[in-house]
């Protein structure tokens, strides 16, 4: 009887499993954010967060991402879902872009800075390094509002030793040009920014090129 269909399968499979066991070992950047990560009013697979798995990639990083953000969440939200996301990803770094909707829509600093804060020590708990993204609002908001929801990226990442990125939009946040009619959503042309914000702070949490820590 032929034995050649049945060694072809046996080797299909073996390749199969190899293949799902690189996925599954693949050190993990989880980014949980807003429409702002989430890439709110772009075509598919256009946002900073898909250009960082180019540019992990292209740089022979071994890490894939996970984009866990949602448009119109606030850090009550990722707080609450962020458990989950880590028991199932397991992540080597944890990027939280989270905060813009609680200032757009007046809400407690208080409140924001104490789920930034659970957020990045339930990240660090579970073995991930964490990267937080700051965000800025307009003056129209207040000075002593504006400056407390400016300051409090700054001050959870200080009183938690995470990494930080001060202002996501820092380069073109004057530019009218690089957002959207809203002015609050970043254009394409805006995404490749972004990212080189990110990266400057995400690249030393990842080791190096073809390890992960």
């Amino acid at each position: 009887m032929p034995r050649r269909p049945f060694v072809r399968l046996f080797f299909a499979l073996l390749a199969a499993l190899a293949a799902n066991a690189c996925v599954i070992a693949a050190p993990v950047v989880l980014v949980v954010g807003d429409s702002i990560s989430a890439g709110y009013g772009l075509p598919a697979e256009t946002g900073w967060a898909t250009l960082l798995q180019q540019r992990l990639a292209a740089e022979h990083y071994p890490h894939r991402v996970v984009n866990a953000s949602i448009s119109g969440d606030t850090t009550a939200g990722g707080r609450a879902r962020l458990d989950a996301l880590l028991a199932r990803n397991h992540p080597a770094v944890t990027v939280i872009e989270l905060g813009g909707n609680d200032g757009l829509r007046g809400g407690s600093i208080d409140a924001m800075h104490a789920n930034l804060d659970a957020m990045t020590v339930a990240a660090q708990k579970s073995g991930a390094r964490v990267l937080i993204v700051g965000l800025r609002l307009p003056p129209n908001y207040g000075p002593a509002y504006v400056h407390r929801f400016d300051t409090t990226f700054g001050d959870v990442a200080r009183g938690r030793k995470a990494a930080l990125v001060p202002f996501l939009f820092e380069g073109f946040a004057e530019d009218n040009a690089m957002f959207q009619g809203d002015r609050i959503h970043p254009v394409i042309a805006a995404q490749a920014r972004m990212l080189d914000n990110v990266w400057q702070e995400l690249k030393p949490l990842l080791g190096e090129p073809g390890k992960s820590r």
